[in-house]
């Protein structure tokens, strides 16, 4: 009776001995198996992608953000500290930043957009454009195109132009000057002086925008220069209005401008279309003639 007591308990000490070896086994093998991710970690890591890597990054800085959240974020970015919400976004050199244009290169951009409207209605010489300091210059000018002597009543052809490039002006969001101009040459009647003829001149393409291209008024003005800036010696030139595109950053875009300028140093321009300089001043009232 003894032996076998004795032997079934030896029996019992042997069968916790293997549960025991089994758990043993199980711990071994979980730590072969983290050892393993470590080193498929390591060997990736040894061979870095940066763009991966600034992903893995950027994806990991987002997931430990200090904003709580029910689901799980995978946005690539930057985590934004509460304070920053609503400031200027992320500055170059970051992931997936994307430069704002220039004021410069957004005056291109509109000129483009207009010189393409342009084309499409096979107008595209009817118009110049100069980028200066105050902004974008549309030169509604051309041979009789626009107004005929000592007139301020838009011809068919001006019409065709400012319904290509009204639309566009319109949903510009920009401030728009008009500003009217008369050859200093000939006498302005029936008006008293050129001031009131280039005035008219403004007025009327002013009108035009509001009333016919849905230009908002709050966002245009119109200016005279009576004939105090003639563009050439042909008086056909200088029976014109400018529309000016003004700009938001006078300071940025003069930089921007003289930066380019040095850029193109070797031949290039500054300016879309065939723009003019600044002309000389002389002064405006009435003159003798036939018509400006």
């Amino acid at each position: 009776m003894s032996r076998r007591r004795r032997g079934h308990a030896a029996h019992a000490d042997g069968g916790g001995h293997g549960g025991g070896e089994e758990r043993w086994m199980a711990s071994y093998m979980d730590m072969v198996t983290v050892l393993m991710c470590l080193f498929i970690v390591l060997y990736a890591m040894s061979t870095v992608d940066a763009e991966k890597w600034e992903t893995l990054k950027l994806s990991l800085a987002t997931g430990f953000g200090v904003t709580q959240s029910d689901t799980v974020d995978t946005a690539e970015g930057l985590v934004v500290p509460e304070e920053l919400v609503g400031e200027a976004g992320p500055s170059e050199g970051y992931a997936g930043y994307v430069p704002e244009p220039t004021e410069f290169e957004q005056m291109q951009q509109f000129a483009d957009t207009i010189s393409a409207q342009l084309g499409d209605s096979g107008l595209a010489a009817a118009v110049e454009f100069e980028i200066e300091d105050r902004g974008l210059v549309v030169k509604l000018t051309g041979v009789d195109t626009f107004f005929d002597g000592n007139s301020a009543r838009l011809r068919p052809d001006a019409l065709q132009v400012l319904n290509a490039i009204g639309p566009g002006l319109a949903a510009s969001g920009r401030e728009l000057s008009v500003e009217g101009h008369a050859d200093p040459r000939f006498n302005p009647a029936p008006y008293e002086t050129t001031w009131e003829l280039a005035a008219a001149r403004a007025t009327s393409v002013l009108r035009y925008l509001v009333e016919s291209s849905g230009m908002p008024a709050a966002h245009i003005s119109g200016t005279t220069f009576g004939s105090a800036h003639p563009a050439s010696d042909d008086p056909a030139q200088n029976r014109r209005v400018d529309i000016v595109v003004l700009t938001t950053d006078p300071e940025g875009l003069a930089q921007q401008l003289s930066q380019a300028s040095e850029e193109s140093s070797s031949g290039g321009t500054t300016s879309q279309g065939q723009g003019s300089g600044e002309p000389a001043s002389t002064s405006g009232g009435k003159e003798t003639g036939s018509s400006h």
